[in-house]
């Protein structure tokens, strides 16, 4: 078996969907018996450290206040977005508010809220 560079392997890794890269690091944790936990780095202590990471937020929650008069299109929105059965879907938009997706970058949650929009949804991004 030929070995991957690291550029390879990133290629790969981009490719994949979120719950595709989730499974894998499950499947890599449980072959090698690691954890990948994140490092917190040592830095300043107290209010200044709290405000600092609240103007740095990179990780943001797209909520669904409500599917409109197009619920059968944010419906399917959601799925697209979350890759849930029909009645997992249906049942998040049928309990509104209800979080679509969690801990996203920037650019996904605005995208999100874009076309759960478009298909008539009133949503927030935090």
């Amino acid at each position: 078996m030929a070995k991957l560079s690291q550029d390879d392997l990133l290629a790969q890794f981009e490719e994949m969907t979120l719950i595709e890269l989730s499974e894998f690091v499950k499947a890599f944790e449980e072959k090698f018996d690691v954890t990948a936990a994140v490092a917190v780095a040592a830095g300043p202590a107290g209010p200044a450290a709290v405000a600092e990471v609240a103007e740095e937020q990179d990780e943001f929650d797209v909520i669904l206040e409500g599917a409109g008069d197009k619920k059968i299109q944010v419906i399917k929105e959601v799925r697209a977005l979350t890759s849930l059965g029909l009645k997992e879907a249906k049942d998040l938009v049928d309990g509104t508010p209800a979080t679509v997706l969690e801990k996203v970058a920037k650019d996904a949650a605005e995208k999100a809220k874009a076309q759960l929009e478009a298909a008539g949804a009133k949503v927030t991004v935090k």
